[in-house]
C-alpha cells in the first residue's frame, strides 16, 4: 500500500481538522479528571465540580419527568407496559397511539425522513396552542435533536460551493460553539457581532451594522 492511500492530518478534510468545539474541549476535560481524582480519594480545596458550561440538566441532578421515561419504555416494550399494573392508564393511551402512527406498531419502524406523522401533528398542535397560529403538521420536521436542526438549516443556505465566495452568517458573541463549529466544517464565514454585556446582554443594532459592513469584503 502506498504512503499517499493512507489518511493523515494532511491528507484528510482540513475543514474538519480545524473544527473547535469548546463544549467538550481542555476545560470540560479537566473538569472531567478532576471528577475522577475526587472519586479516588484525591485532596482538594474543593468537594465537588460544578458543570455551569452546558445545560446538562441531568448531570446537574435535576430528576426526569417520570411521564416521559414511562411513555419511551411503554414505547419500546408495549407488552410489559400493558401487563404492568402500576402504569397509569394515560401512559398506555399515549404509547398505543403513538404505536399506531408507527409501521407495524413498532418504534423501531422506519418513518418518513422528515418524522413519524402522529408525532409532527402533535407538534403542530402545540404550536398553534402555544402562538394561537395555524401551524401544519406537514411543515414540521422532526430532528435528533437541536443540533442536528441548527447543522441542516446552514447546510440548506450554504451557497459557496456555486460561485466559490463563502456564505456569512452572522453570530452573537458569546455564542454556542456549535455554530462556529459547523461554520467552519462547510466552509462558511464566521461574522460576530458583540452583545452589550452592560446592557443585560441586549442587541445593539450599530454593533450589527457593524459586522455586516466589515463581513462584506470577505463573504
Amino acid at each position: 500500500m502506498s504512503s499517499s492511500s493512507v489518511l493523515t492530518l494532511d491528507s484528510i478534510n482540513q475543514r474538519v481538522r480545524h473544527m473547535e468545539y469548546a463544549v467538550r474541549g481542555p476545560i470540560p476535560q479537566r473538569a472531567l479528571q478532576l471528577e475522577k481524582e475526587l472519586k479516588s480519594g484525591a485532596k482538594k480545596p474543593f468537594d465537588e465540580v460544578i458543570r455551569a458550561n452546558i445545560g446538562d440538566c441531568h448531570a446537574m441532578d435535576q430528576k426526569p419527568i417520570t411521564f416521559f421515561r414511562q411513555v419511551l419504555s411503554g414505547a419500546a416494550d408495549p407488552l410489559q407496559m400493558h401487563s404492568n399494573p402500576n402504569i397509569p392508564k394515560e401512559v398506555k393511551q399515549r404509547v398505543d397511539e403513538l404505536l399506531d402512527g408507527c409501521g407495524g406498531r413498532s418504534v423501531g419502524a422506519y418513518s418518513e425522513a422528515t418524522g413519524v406523522e402522529i408525532i409532527r401533528r402533535h407538534v403542530a398542535e402545540y404550536i398553534e396552542e402555544r402562538d394561537g397560529l395555524a401551524s401544519d403538521w406537514q411543515n414540521v420536521v422532526l430532528t435528533t435533536g437541536a443540533s442536528e436542526g441548527a447543522k441542516a438549516i446552514l447546510g440548506f443556505i450554504n451557497s459557496s460551493s456555486k460561485d466559490g465566495i463563502p456564505t456569512g452568517v452572522m453570530v452573537p458573541i458569546p455564542q454556542y460553539p456549535l455554530y462556529s463549529a459547523t461554520l467552519t466544517e462547510l466552509g462558511m464565514n464566521l461574522i460576530s457581532y458583540y452583545l452589550d454585556e452592560q446592557n443585560q446582554w441586549a442587541l445593539n443594532i450599530n454593533e450589527l451594522r457593524r459586522a455586516l459592513e466589515e463581513s462584506k469584503s470577505v463573504c
